[in-house]
């Protein structure tokens, strides 16, 4: 016997011919079934997951450990992220009912997947800041909607909407439909939105009549001129924005065209950003006639606010000479910004907006808050905390 071949030994023990085409059909329907049944990898998986493995530290899965080491997520730690009241491990839609909820119609919801709650990295303190009206509910609800859909959905940032004038229940039932995250109203003082002590009202009244007569753009508003100031000096100081340190300007109406698939807030935090715009524009001379030479003149009073290393060549075309060439009338569209509120609180900031507030330009001309922040921005920063979001828009 110890002579024999393999095939020689096999056709004398028919048995074990028997058996090895057994095991080879077995193999070949395996292998047909996996192909076939989408979710059969999946469930041999899972079920060779389950075998009990005395050897292996408790909590170790067979693949290795996730955190800190080799291997994958385990099914748990897929489901925790994917559900939000962390049911365990639901095999079947069977296996989910438990922590299904009833509706008022009798059916039962199964948990609800909310990206925010989903997405566990970390987010900077920041939020939406709003200035808006009432009766700009619709434009505002359109607004956010963009914004959820294509932002905050995935990350759950807090609004926060100001108004000189008490909001309605209409207003905060409507911009509360629009959102998941928290929602704050805040009511604007009468001192950020009025004439200071110092401003002739007759002087001002006389410029919006002149203006008006002009033809320029929001040249006879009143309203318009107290929310710019409102918007250079006194956003940031609101009570229900002190406890964030960045925000994202957001106007009703504004619309975002593309997805945005990262954190801009933690973006600027990460690379020690200071303000963020997506566009820049041609401001109208005829609002701003001596924003620059009262500008100028507060540098001159106070060079040590200017950063070394300035963005200048922004704003005038000859930097070489600093300040003196004039204004480009070059600034930052301020319908848009990501900013860091540490900034405007600064004591360089602070001193320039009381100083340009003193002067009267925002009543006796009509001074815009976007070529305020610009100025500012460019002259009291270094460049490189500038940063253009030329992906979003």
């Amino acid at each position: 016997m110890a002579g024999l071949g393999p095939l020689e030994g096999l056709a004398r023990r028919p048995q074990r011919l028997i058996l090895l085409a057994a095991l080879v059909l077995l193999l070949l329907s395996l292998t047909t079934w996996l192909s076939v049944d989408p979710t059969g990898v999946e469930t041999v998986r899972q079920q060779w997951g389950s075998i009990p493995r005395p050897w292996q530290r408790p909590g170790a899965s067979a693949a290795g450990e996730y955190a800190g080491g080799s291997g994958v997520p385990s099914v748990d730690s897929a489901v925790k992220d994917m559900y939000t009241h962390t049911p365990g491990i639901p095999q079947t839609p069977e296996e989910l009912k438990q922590w299904a909820t009833k509706g008022d119609d009798g059916n039962l919801y199964p948990p609800s997947f909310i990206p925010s709650q989903a997405n566990q990295a970390p987010r900077a303190k920041a939020g939406f800041i709003v200035l808006v009206r009432n009766g700009e509910l619709a434009s505002m609800r359109e607004s956010m909607r963009d914004v959820e859909d294509r932002f905050n959905r995935k990350y759950g940032y807090p609004w926060i909407f100001l108004n000189n004038e008490e909001f309605t229940d209409d207003f905060k039932k409507g911009v509360k439909q629009m959102t998941r995250s928290e929602v704050r109203f805040g009511f604007v003082e009468k001192k950020h939105w009025g004439y200071p002590e110092w401003i002739d009202r007759n002087k001002a009244a006389d410029t919006r009549k002149q203006m008006k007569e002009k033809k320029i753009i929001y040249g006879d508003s009143e309203s318009y001129r107290h929310m710019c100031r409102f918007q250079s000096g006194f956003f940031f100081q609101h009570p229900l924005t002190m406890d964030l340190d960045y925000y994202w300007r957001v106007e009703p109406g504004i619309k975002l065209y593309c997805d945005v698939d990262y954190d801009p807030f933690v973006f600027m935090q990460m690379n020690n950003k200071t303000y963020g715009f997506t566009m820049a524009l041609h401001e109208y001379i005829e609002t701003i006639p001596t924003l620059w030479s009262t500008t100028k003149k507060f540098v001159e009073e106070n060079p040590q606010y200017v950063a070394k290393n300035n963005g200048i060549h922004f704003m005038t075309d000859e930097p070489e000479r600093f300040m003196d060439p004039g204004y480009n009338l070059c600034h930052f569209w301020s319908n848009f910004e990501i900013g860091d509120l540490r900034f405007w609180r600064g004591e360089a900031y602070q001193k320039y907006f009381e100083f340009l507030d003193k002067s009267g330009g925002f009543f006796y001309e009509r001074w815009g808050d976007a070529p305020v922040h610009s100025i500012a921005a460019i002259l009291f920063l270094d460049k490189a905390r500038l940063h253009h979001f030329d992906d979003i828009g």
